[in-house]
């Protein structure tokens, strides 16, 4: 049980720095009020989830244990669905009310059409 809680805790800090990575540079990219970095995180850790939960599961026979790390240490960390709502918070407070319904709106969409097109790519592989 420590040694898996270890390997989560090593994939949770390389999904936090693959995150805080991706975002910084997103951040470089100007134009609009829109978090760019949380939209990419989230809609590229979709697809992953998928991709990855197909490769590890059907095509690499992956154990359930190395599954979770990936999955839940990796992935979890990655993807941040806190932002999303924090940022989202932030559009309402300013009255963006169409910003922030587009945000989830896109985010959430988005994010399952990735998953599934991980998923379907995964399969094909």
């Amino acid at each position: 049980m420590v040694q898996k809680l270890l390997w989560l805790s090593l994939a949770g800090a390389c999904g936090t720095v693959s995150r805080y990575a991706l975002c910084e540079l997103a951040g470089k990219v100007k134009g609009g009020p829109f978090h760019l970095g949380t939209f990419l995180v989230n809609i590229l850790g979709s697809f992953l989830f998928g991709l990855v939960y197909v490769l590890a599961q059907h095509k690499f026979n992956m154990s359930h244990e190395t599954r979770i790390i990936i999955l839940t240490g990796f992935m979890g960390a990655f993807t941040t669905f806190s932002a999303l709502a924090f940022e989202t918070a932030s559009m309402l407070k300013s009255s963006q009310w169409i910003l922030a319904a587009g945000n989830v709106s896109a985010q959430i969409t988005l994010g399952i059409a990735a998953l599934v097109a991980g998923v379907l790519i995964g399969r094909l592989l």
